[in-house]
Parts: C-alpha cells; structure tokens; sequence
C-alpha cells in the first residue's frame, strides 16, 4: 500500500454476514438465536489470496465464476445446487471447507440470544444493532492491536430493505459517533451491497456465520465448521476467544445496556 493511501485508509476490510431472525415477536423456538460474524481481513491477502482461491473452486465447479454462494443454498440443495449430485457437492463441500481453512482472516462473532432478553426492554430491542455494537467494538480493538486504529476502515454488509437499511445506517452512525464501550469516534465508514453482489468476503461471512450460531445453540453436537474456524477467531494474549473473537449476549440474566437487569456494560 502506497504512503498516499495509508494516510487515507487501514490495511484491513471487514465484511459481515448475520444468521437468524433478528425479530423479538414470535421467536423460533428451533433457532432462537441472533448472530453477526465479522470477518477481518489484510486487504493484501483478501487480493493475493483469498478472492484467487474462492474464484479458482468456482471456475473449477461451475466453469465460471459468477455463481453467488449462499450457505442457505449449499444446504438446501437450491439454485446453483438443486442438480448437482452427491459426488460433485461433496467434492466441492470439500474443496470449499480446504478453501475457507487456508483464508487468513480473523473471526468476530457476536450471537445474541433473544430468549434472554428482559422481558422490559424486549419490545425496543432490536438484536441486529446489539449484534453491530459489539462486534464494532471488536473490531476496532482488533485494530488496534494493529495500530490500524486511526486509518479508515469500510465495513461491508448486506442490503435488507429500504427500512432496515435506513435503520442501520442511522445505527452505524450512531455507534460510530460514540455510542460505544471506548465513548470515542470509530473511524468506520458502511458499505451496503446488494444480495447478489460477487463479493467474496461476504460470501466468506456468509459461510461462517450459521456454523458459528449453530455452536452456541447446540454445543453439543458435531460441528466441523466450528472445528476449522477455531484458529480465526480473535483471542486475547492468553489464548481465550470469550469477549473477544466471540461474544455472548446476554450473560446470565442481563438485558440490553440501559435495562433494568443489565451490569454497567463491559464490553
């Protein structure tokens, strides 16, 4: 990177994908859950790497690259999936998971549990933007450790809506102008992209995200997502992913920042 645009923007790119509803009226008993995964990468190696190999696997499977993965679709067998065959799809399960195991990036998961939320505040809370706060101060703690933390970084997620977009984007603005744990400005600016944008970051976090969930809601059960992704997840200087590349919320019996059950916020 250039002296010019080091003074402008960070060497890293964050993308963002979510899994489950993130609703509080009808919770789904079956995945009751909320869960923002943000995936961290080193703009060098997103270019010299990581969008390389992801195009590489779909040239390899499809003969081009302009197939979008979805994990939804991978899992359900549909559209670009809905003919391939046992072989092929176990072949290209495999090749996706060597795929995304080779990816240097680091993981921010954040999962939000809406059954526990205070029955008080349940009706104002809206997890996607818990879930944004706290991996936004994930992330710029990231950063930090690798004095990234004064250079811009864009934040890339999914369009929903019209409605939901503009609620996050006013959200964003919020958390970034000091609504959050550090009561400082983060220098993160949104990008917004289209669902069938072919962009491989986000197709990355798209892979991620539900295994991750998955983990938390059921730990008991086989998960070799979860297995393989360990070694991304952000960990303290003590190894310890808990509060850092994962964050749990609520703990215990605590509701929303602000709500009458919740501790003073520790981020």
């Amino acid at each position: 990177m250039s002296d010019s645009s080091k003074a402008l923007f960070s060497d890293h790119i964050v993308f963002v994908d979510e899994t489950g509803d993130h609703g509080m009226t009808n919770i789904n008993q079956d995945f009751p859950i909320f869960g923002l995964a943000f995936c961290v990468f080193k703009k060098s190696d997103y270019i010299d790497k990581v969008t390389p190999a992801l195009r590489r696997l779909k040239f390899a499977t499809f003969g081009h690259d302009m197939v979008v993965l979805h994990e939804h679709d991978i899992r359900k067998k549909e559209h670009a999936f809905s003919q391939m065959s046992k072989e092929p799809r176990e072949a290209f399960l495999t090749a996706l998971t060597q795929v995304i195991e080779a990816a240097p990036f680091t993981l921010i998961t954040v999962i939000i549990d809406k059954r526990l939320i205070h029955p008080a505040t349940a009706a104002e809370a809206n997890p996607y933007h818990l879930a944004l706060m706290f991996g936004l101060e994930r992330v710029f703690n990231l950063l930090s450790s690798c004095g990234q933390q004064e250079y811009l970084t864009h934040i890339v997620v999914e369009s929903r809506g019209k409605r939901e977009d503009t609620e996050l984007e006013l959200e964003f603005r919020r958390i970034c102008e000091g609504a959050n744990e550090h009561g400082r400005g983060l220098p993160f600016r949104l990008i917004m992209a289209d669902k069938r944008t072919n962009s491989e970051g986000l197709q990355l976090a798209d892979m991620v995200a539900r295994p991750v969930a998955l983990s938390v809601l059921r730990p008991g059960q086989p998960n070799r997502a979860v297995e393989i992704l360990q070694a991304k997840f952000w960990r303290d200087a003590t190894g310890q992913i808990d509060n850092h590349g994962l964050k749990l919320f609520p703990e215990k019996n605590e509701g929303p920042p602000g709500s009458p059950s919740s501790p003073p916020p520790n981020g």
